[in-house]
């Protein structure tokens, strides 16, 4: 049986409210209302279908102001409604109201999300907008000079533009439109966005309990500035690192992957919708440390295309090129892989990243130190590889096998034993062929 998805949805029978399934399928991706069908896809006829036929694309037209194709079908001796909505390349109101259609469901967009949604309509993403009271001397030389070094051990600037005056650099760098500064190069260079950008900071807290929270700090600045002071204070106040012996060498080891750390600090900056206006809350426990990036996400968004490697486009593409150029960041879309790689590299969990309302965690839980058997090592390190195996499946379904053992370290045939042993317990499965099927997590 046929299934409804992100350009097919049914009704059982016509009401002119459905007129908000045509509104979401106009501003998605185009689409199909069918009228006649159960919400088990079963054929039941539409009453009226005729008048139906004739009234239905002026009524569209009026409320919506776009055209649509509406079929008359005959199934299973029933007549049935086929009403076939293209894109729209203009946003698309029901009613003074913008509604979009994301996998198999539709929902109203507002606040953030409608700001992003109509942005889009017009080629442009929230960092991309002119903040026209801004001014060149308003900016920090400092962070400019930061930035210009970086990108010159980085060597993904040419050095002619590094030298050339900071009105130009901004023009090379696509932080200027016409004869205004961008909102990405506030977040840059401006010494306090966060005067013109609300919540343009971040937040670090030590919580004893999720209702006790102990102390705190607020990191203030340009963007470049929030890394360095983010990461120093993690490392030097928050995070307790565990301390082992080998012989008289003493070895301390940060609970977090420093690499790790460091690519989730990036990625929450860079990703971030600053137009939520909260800034990024940074959660200490004893046993866990978590990263919550605020804002709702554009609809058609996912925690793939926020930080894996099918992304598109970065959520801010001026701000990721900048970092980019000033090699903090590789490539746009490898943010994920990397967490995953320095985790493995170091033996540790990756982290639990889950997508809600609102914004997006990323937990990473402490590894436990100390009194581990050599069974329990043994058994924490098979723990470990198949975490990453699964948290690598997650982001992309249709990875192989050889892949997988590139990318973890381990051979073809250790890949092949985790792979039986997960899917021997139901932990996930393989669906289709052997080399153009993917994986399913079960569990």
């Amino acid at each position: 049986m046929s299934k409804e998805k992100q350009n097919i949805e049914w009704k059982e029978s016509w009401r002119n409210e459905y007129i908000k399934w045509i509104c979401g399928f106009a501003n998605a991706y185009g689409g199909t209302l069918i009228i006649g069908k159960n919400d088990n896809g079963e054929v039941v006829g539409v009453e009226n279908a005729k008048r139906l036929l004739e009234e239905m694309p002026n009524k569209v037209r009026d409320i919506l102001g776009i055209m649509v194709d509406v079929h008359l079908k005959k199934s299973k001796g029933h007549e049935v409604l086929e009403i076939r909505v293209e894109p729209s390349p203009h946003p698309v109101s029901y009613k003074g109201q913008y509604h979009y259609r994301s996998g198999s469901t539709k929902q109203e967009l507002k606040g953030a999300a409608l700001d992003a949604f109509l942005l889009s309509k017009v080629g442009k993403h929230w960092d991309g907008v002119a903040m026209p009271g801004v001014k060149l001397g308003d900016l920090s030389k400092a962070a400019i000079n930061q930035f210009s070094r970086l990108a010159k051990e980085s060597r993904r600037l040419d050095n002619t533009i590094l030298k050339e005056p900071a009105g130009n650099l901004l023009e090379k760098l696509n932080l200027r439109d016409g004869k205004h500064i961008k909102r990405a190069a506030v977040l840059l260079f401006h010494p306090k966005p966060e005067s013109m950008i609300t919540g343009a900071y971040t937040k670090i807290g030590f919580f004893r309990s999720n209702t006790d929270l102990r102390y705190q700090d607020e990191i203030n600045g340009d963007l470049f500035t929030q890394v360095d002071k983010t990461l120093e204070l993690l490392q030097s106040k928050y995070l307790q690192a565990g301390i082992e012996y080998q012989g008289v060498q003493r070895i301390e080891t940060l609970p977090v992957p420093e690499a790790a750390l460091r690519e989730a600090v990036l990625n929450a900056l860079v990703h971030k919708n600053y137009a939520s206006g909260i800034p990024i809350q940074i959660s200490v426990y004893a046993d866990k440390l978590m990263i919550w990036n605020p804002g709702e996400l554009p609809p058609e968004w996912t925690i793939e295309k926020l930080l894996g490697k099918h992304a598109s486009a970065p959520y801010n593409p001026d701000l990721a090129n900048a970092f980019f150029r000033a090699g903090l960041i590789e490539s746009w879309g490898r943010g994920i892989e990397r967490i995953l790689e320095a985790c493995h590299e170091a033996g540790t969990l990756p982290p639990r990243i889950q997508q809600e309302p609102g914004g997006l965690w990323v937990e990473f839980s402490y590894p436990v130190l100390g009194g581990a058997t050599q069974e329990t090592t043994q058994e924490t390190t098979q723990e470990t590889t198949q975490e990453s195996i699964l948290a690598l499946i997650r982001v992309t379904p249709t990875i192989t096998r050889r892949e997988l053992a590139q990318k973890i370290g381990l051979t073809d045939d250790g890949i092949k034993y985790h792979l039986q042993k997960m899917t021997k317990a139901g932990v996930l499965r393989h669906v289709g062929a052997t080399k153009a099927g993917h994986w399913e997590i079960l569990k």
